[in-house]
């Protein structure tokens, strides 16, 4: 199905594997903490405690997003469990998560088609991020990654003192860009954090969605919703765009 054309003029897009591929980045840069750290793990060891920290940091996070738990317990907490669970003794957790953050912005890959659609974009619309994360790091991978000459801004959560999808951050966001909501969308692929967040405070988005075989619209237009794109690969945005 083909969307309605509409004009939009800001384009607001997640960071997080929307752009950069923090599945991938973070598997690496997980590895090479283990090896600064001595840890000869095989890798049959290293698969499993890789899948033990996804499960525990994706939980964590998902309370931090809902406010309950804060920034530093978050930290202390995602490698200690970890650690236990794993039968790892013998590092400190925080001194281990340190390394970790230091080696995530090293890694730089994109998910495809993020720098071919980001040339196609960057001419014809103002482009900002909108992420949740911790600063410190978020700015080294826009940077190292090469993604911050595309971006006139990057709201990071940290900053704004409330992650997605708290409606304050979406209109936080939408006040700094100077930006109207209905010539606004919001492009991302956390189904709560950023489809649902920028519905509830009137954003049409894009669900980026690898898994799904095909684009289509998935919630049409009313006078109290937005409008819902899904797409598996980031060049069909150019569909309606």
């Amino acid at each position: 199905m083909k969307p309605t054309k509409r004009r939009y003029s800001v384009l607001f897009f997640d960071l997080d594997n929307t752009l950069w591929d923090f599945d991938k980045n973070s598997y690496f840069a997980l590895r090479n903490s283990f090896k600064l750290f001595g840890l000869n793990i095989n890798d049959e060891e290293f698969e499993s405690v890789h899948s033990i920290y996804t499960c525990h940091n994706e939980r964590l996070w998902e309370l931090y997003r809902n406010l309950e738990i804060k920034k530093n317990e978050l930290i202390k907490k995602r490698f200690s469990i970890t650690f236990t669970e794993a039968g790892i003794s013998g590092i400190d957790p925080e001194e281990f998560n340190t390394v970790y953050l230091n080696e995530m912005p090293k890694q730089t890959h994109l998910i495809k088609g993020a720098t071919e659609i980001l040339d196609l974009l960057f001419n014809r619309y103002k482009l900002y991020i909108v992420t949740n994360g911790f600063s410190e790091v978020q700015y080294k991978k826009i940077e190292n990654a090469g993604l911050s000459k595309y971006f006139k801004k990057v709201f990071i959560s940290e900053e704004i003192k409330v992650p997605k999808p708290n409606p304050e951050f979406f209109e936080y966001a939408l006040k700094s860009a100077n930006a109207r909501k209905k010539e606004s969308l919001i492009i991302g692929d956390d189904w709560d954090a950023d489809i649902v967040g920028a519905s509830n405070v009137g954003l049409d988005q894009v669900y980026y969605s690898p898994e799904n075989i095909d684009f289509e619209i998935i919630g049409q237009a009313t006078s109290n919703k937005p409008l819902t794109y899904k797409i598996n690969q980031l060049s069909q945005l150019s569909l309606f765009l």
